[in-house]
């Protein structure tokens, strides 16, 4: 077929030329307008801001040093001298890259010890490791869904899960949030027309802060043939009195769960993620799950990073108790200032919900120039009347810095609402973003 040409030095018409050019995309010319529109009104950017050193209790910004509650590092392992040490010697073995998969030639001796660790610590046969969090959740749904299948997942769990469930040709179902009773309506009404069903929900839900009733999700998953999924990224290392997760916060086995992920980027102070279960599900993922198969394996400063997080937890429980003690502070100090934190039950998340998506991201912006380092999660992440100031609570904290940080957004939370031209700017920014 001829290409068609505009009759110019044999080029191709204009038409053509702007499928190349992202600035003709529609999605960039509505974030375009948001950002001009934010501008406009006075409402800066908090986000991608650059930190200067570890980020613990506290950060440096800008040359300034802030209440740092926008870090994951839970247990404040992360710089941990034996967490740092280990990392440091793994390197001076293994250097920073095993270079390969680990099914051609990137298997180290470090990996088969994390993840016996990690299989000891959820109470299950077995674990295996990712490179990424993220493709741990979408490279096993897909590998283990498939057209002929059925996902149903609460409508809060993380971005992960929902992509693998898309990505994977099953049959979607979202279902209202912490509501069991409606994933057993989508069991009924879907199950017996599929193949396979999964039933994905989080042990510590990212944005809420709040828990499902592991029990209650056992007899459903069970009556209905499906497996569970149950996404610990922000559970490990904050619920049940080891930190063993929600199995232990809640007094269930863990074997009654078919499938067990967690991140390594959080309390375990590294990257990546994994998925613990029984031998055959291990097996059947390290031979065949995509992300896996064709990915290379953890870097060893990695996987040394996590195993001596993992044993440091585990030596010293005082960590997971100033971790629990703080967040229920910082959840007693906002009822008393009269703040929203919804329904979390104070352990490594809490939200701090103010409305709009603007207003949180002022409130963000005030907070940042008084001291404080909080982030805001808007629309999409969260409905749009459900935005909030999203507070990673941690063991490092002190109690003082927790009370300080509530003081602070309940001041500044006062002063915006109070000021006349606020709607103005809530508006005007509205107004773009549904326009375009």
């Amino acid at each position: 077929m001829t290409e068609q040409r505009d009759g110019r030095n044999g080029e191709p018409p204009s038409s053509v030329r702007r499928s190349f050019d992202f600035t003709s995309l529609e999605e960039y010319e509505a974030l375009r307008l948001q950002l001009a529109a934010a501008e406009m009104a006075g409402i800066g950017n908090p986000f991608c801001r650059v930190h200067d050193g570890l980020a613990g209790d506290t950060t440096i910004v800008e040359g300034r040093e802030l209440l740092n509650f926008a870090s994951y590092d839970y247990l404040g392992l992360n710089g941990h001298e034996n967490v740092s040490a280990a990392a440091k010697a793994a390197i001076d073995c293994l250097g920073t890259s095993v270079g390969a998969s680990r099914l051609v030639a990137g298997e180290r001796q470090l990996h088969r010890d994390l993840e016996a660790a990690l299989a000891s610590l959820h109470g299950v046969d077995a674990s295996l490791t990712f490179v990424s969090g993220h493709a741990t959740n979408v490279t096993t749904i897909g590998r283990l869904l498939g057209p002929d299948d059925l996902f149903v997942a609460d409508r809060l769990v993380h971005n992960s899960l929902v992509e693998g469930g898309r990505l994977s040709g099953a049959k979607r179902v979202l279902t209202p949030h912490n509501d069991p009773d409606a994933i057993e309506r989508a069991l009924r009404v879907h199950r017996s027309r599929h193949r396979r069903a999964v039933v994905a929900v989080e042990g510590l839900y990212s944005m809420d802060g709040d828990v499902p009733d592991l029990a209650r999700l056992i007899e459903i998953k069970r009556r209905y043939d499906a497996w569970l999924f149950v996404d610990e990224a922000h559970s490990m290392g904050v619920l049940g009195k080891s930190g063993r997760g929600l199995a232990e916060e809640q007094g269930i086995d863990p074997k009654a769960v078919e499938i067990w992920m967690g991140t390594l980027s959080k309390s375990f102070a590294a990257v990546g993620g994994y998925i613990a279960g029984d031998h055959a599900l291990i097996d059947l993922l390290k031979m065949s799950a995509p992300g896996f198969v064709y990915s290379v394996g953890l870097p060893p400063p990695m996987a040394a990073a996590a195993l001596a997080a993992v044993e440091t937890m585990q030596g010293d429980p005082s960590r997971l108790r100033r971790l629990r003690s703080n967040g229920r502070t910082f959840l007693e100090a906002a009822a008393s200032a009269g703040l929203d934190t919804g329904a979390s039950i104070g352990a490594s998340v809490v939200p701090i919900i103010v409305g709009d998506s603007p207003k949180a991201i002022v409130l963000s912006n005030r907070l940042f120039e008084r001291g404080v380092n909080v982030l805001p999660i808007i629309f999409p992440a969260v409905a749009e009347r459900e935005a909030r100031l999203r507070f990673f609570i941690t063991a490092r904290h002190t109690e003082a810095q927790v009370r300080e940080a509530v003081r602070l957004v309940s001041e500044e939370l006062k002063l915006l609402e109070d000021a006349p031209r606020f709607a103005d700017q809530v508006a005007s920014v509205a107004e773009s973003s549904t326009l375009s």
